[in-house]
């Protein structure tokens, strides 16, 4: 009596091909998503920055509304030091850039705010300025105007 070939039945579990495919699909996707994780996190610590800068700004402005005059001390802006750092230590605030009155030009002041730690490599946005006519302006590591894509 001849019997047919039984079929061997196939252990349960993945192949070694099934597995590269997965690895190669996950790694695709982690190259797509990493850097773009990456610059949202980036983002929202220039925007960290920009909330300082424009409270620091806010804070100039009603200073000058009761004094006639501008501040570069801490104190009577709220801060105990200025060379802080902004939200979790990415942008530090700068002391105020003050100008008094002269003649017909009022007086006004810069504020700025500079990346310090990690955030130094994102180098697009390595200092965000805000002035008292509510001009707001970012320089790259080179110095150039990169304001359209910091302020936008």
């Amino acid at each position: 009596m001849t019997y047919p070939l039984q079929a061997r039945k196939r252990a349960p579990g993945f192949t070694l091909v099934e597995m590269m495919v997965v690895v190669v699909i996950a790694s695709i996707l982690l190259a797509v998503a990493i850097p773009s994780y990456q610059t949202q996190v980036q983002k929202s610590r220039r925007t960290d920055a920009k909330t300082a800068l424009l409270d620091l700004a806010g804070r100039e402005e009603r200073y000058f509304s009761t004094s006639n005059t501008y501040s570069n001390a801490p104190a009577p802006l709220g801060y105990t030091a200025f060379a802080i750092p902004v939200g979790s230590g990415y942008y530090q605030l700068n002391t105020p850039t003050i100008t008094a009155a002269a003649g017909n030009v009022p007086a006004s002041f810069t504020l700025t705010a500079t990346a310090i730690g990690t955030q130094t490599a994102d180098t697009s946005c390595q200092t965000f300025t805000v002035t008292s006519t509510g001009l707001q302006t970012s320089t790259d590591g080179g110095g150039n105007d990169t304001s359209a894509i910091c302020w936008q």
